[in-house]
């Protein structure tokens, strides 16, 4: 059974970065749920896990993915703050950090193992999408519907739909970090 430690290891450097130490906990005990409603058990399941089913991960996993997309969000926030004297909005980093955690957590019960070394989706991922299946877990977990709202709302849930500004950079880390992917895999990256 994965623990509140091995999310905590797992992440230790991204939880960190969380000040509100309530927040902080409320990601850790929102993951470690996931994991334990998704069945993984080891830290290193979720760490082989693909990010994604949709293409060619090329060995980026779970947690590779979930650093990539929160530390990506993170430095295009910093970005705008330190470039621009006065910003038409205000972004909490502690939220952005939240929601880069937990953007995929849902993925925790939208994939599983297939029995034969590989993953498929899952009956809960046929359901529901991991935006709104991470949402739920996030909302249960008592986390500021700001968060929800990024989880809800990051990918193609989202397109349209009000957002907090955190949902906006976490949208763009997110494909940042799939399409380049894609592209590969359909031969339309340029080498």
């Amino acid at each position: 059974m994965i623990t509140q430690e091995d999310i905590r290891a797992l992440f230790s450097a991204q939880l960190e970065k969380i000040g509100d130490e309530e927040l902080r906990e409320k990601v850790v005990r929102t993951f470690t749920t996931a994991c334990l409603l998704g069945g993984w058990e080891t830290a290193d399941e979720i760490r082989d896990m693909p990010f994604t089913l949709l293409t060619d991960c090329h060995g980026i996993g779970f947690v590779a993915h979930t650093i990539a997309v929160t530390e990506g969000a993170l430095a295009l926030a910093r970005a705008q703050i330190e470039a621009c004297e006065a910003l038409p909005y205000a972004i909490d980093l502690d939220r952005l950090v939240a929601g880069g955690l937990l953007h995929d957590v849902g993925k925790l019960l939208e994939i599983e193992k297939d029995g034969e070394g590989g993953y498929r989706k899952s009956r809960s991922g046929r359901c529901l999408r991991h935006p709104i299946s991470g949402a739920i877990l996030a909302a249960d977990g008592g986390l500021p519907d700001e968060v929800v709202n990024t989880i809800a709302c990051h990918s193609k849930e989202g397109e349209g739909r009000p957002q907090v500004v955190e949902t906006v950079f976490i949208h763009q880390a997110d494909f940042a970090t799939f399409n380049p992917l894609v592209m590969l895999d359909g031969g339309r990256l340029i080498p």
